[in-house]
């Protein structure tokens, strides 16, 4: 794989020009091939439509034949080198990088590496932008298109952010290199042009609206009651002990607080929320939206059956639902070893499941009783919530 910048051919250095043209292949998009000189004999396919899907019929056509593949700036950095190496192994791919997006944003802007967060929107929700809003934050957001600053910009405004100031890199490294500076709320309500290839640096404005340690307040998520609270969620996330690259199952996800935040914890981190109720399962949704992690999986159905074919989980949080024939005891199989399960009960027949796991198979049992101070007339009282009954283990 060869990178190649806003500059085309006239960019590359004279080995990776020597690379190009003793190809047997060269794969890439439209703009690319269309900037390389002729090469007698020489194959030159575009990428599939869908990639994925038509890229391994596409790479067997070219049999034993030597192929080069363009990708811009990096390839490895929300590139197509990462599709190709899932498919082929890395000891098949050799990857030859021109200076990233993000380089060259970051010298445009004079932003050090670690005074910023990076946001790949290329192929993806633009909420993931939600995750990283916090006053006085930087972040360059990978554009996947010329809609994709206005996108942004509008996400911005709907979070109480519209004063961020947004600065659109465009054509980066390249002769027509471009430069926009607004605030968000113009940015939104405005009908500019922007180039297709851009990087957007926001520098943000507006209302903290959550950490990223687990408890965030409860009027955060959209819920009809059927929420795990601040407290007993911080608590269940303690034990289940989101690391990066673990999947998670939240069984009976209610408003899907649990998958939200433990996915909020790390951007490698992935999740399913199973959830029987139609209207629960659409509402999870818009909750992993507005909380920056759209790539929540929310699975429409009643455990256990709805667990079949699931990804293996390296974590489950069971918040409703238990008793269920057939619940726990699936749960408890599927972990990984070293997986850690945590279940919540707020009945006695609840209870007396998890007494009877405890007994079973150890792990912790805590009771958490929660009391909030609330009015009484003209005094101040507490007001206790139900106490719950939590059982924690992590399978051998």
């Amino acid at each position: 794989m060869v990178g190649i910048g806003a500059d085309g051919w006239d960019g590359l250095g004279a080995a990776a020009r020597a690379e190009v043209l003793a190809a047997d292949v060269v794969l890439g998009g439209r703009r690319h091939l269309a900037s390389l000189p002729d090469a007698p004999g020489q194959r030159r396919e575009m990428w599939p439509s869908p990639l994925r899907a038509g890229l391994t019929d596409l790479l067997d056509s070219f049999g034993t034949a030597s192929v080069v593949a363009l990708a811009s700036g990096d390839p490895l950095l929300s590139g197509v080198a990462t599709t190709l190496i899932d498919l082929l192994g890395g000891d098949r791919v050799t990857v030859r990088p021109a200076v990233s997006s993000v380089a060259l944003a970051r010298a445009a802007m004079g932003w050090p590496a670690e005074s910023h967060a990076v946001v790949s929107v290329v192929g993806r929700d633009v909420a993931l932008v939600h995750r990283e809003l916090a006053p006085g934050r930087r972040i360059l957001v990978l554009s996947s298109d010329e809609r994709t600053p206005r996108r942004v910009a509008g996400l911005l405004v709907a979070s109480g952010y519209g004063d961020s100031r947004l600065t659109v890199l465009g054509d980066l490294g390249g002769e027509h290199s471009s430069r926009e500076d607004a605030p968000a709320r113009l940015v939104a309500e405005g009908d500019d042009d922007f180039p297709r290839l851009n990087v957007i640096a926001v520098s943000c404005t507006g209302p903290r609206i959550g950490g990223w340690t687990p408890g965030l307040p409860d009027d955060l998520f959209e819920h009809d009651g059927q929420l795990t609270k601040r407290d007993l969620r911080a608590s269940a996330l303690a034990r289940l002990a989101p690391t990066p690259g673990e999947h998670l199952w939240d069984v009976g996800a209610g408003a899907g607080s649990i998958g939200i935040e433990w996915l909020r914890t790390h951007p490698a981190c992935t999740a399913t929320a199973i959830e029987a109720d139609p209207e629960r399962a659409a509402r999870i949704a818009r909750n992993a939206s507005r909380l920056g992690v759209p790539a929540l999986h929310v699975v429409h159905g009643r455990a256990p059956q709805a667990l079949d074919g699931l990804r293996t989980p390296d974590a489950v949080f069971v918040g409703g639902g238990a008793t269920r024939p057939g619940v726990l005891d699936t749960c408890l199989t599927a972990l990984r070893p070293g997986g850690r399960l945590v279940v919540h009960g707020v009945t006695l027949q609840t209870e007396r499941l998890l007494a009877d796991a405890y007994g079973r198979h150890g792990g912790e049992l805590t009771r958490i009783a929660v009391e909030t101070a609330a009015p009484v007339g003209t005094f101040t009282g507490w007001t206790p919530a139900r106490t719950v009954t939590q059982w924690a283990w992590t399978s051998g």
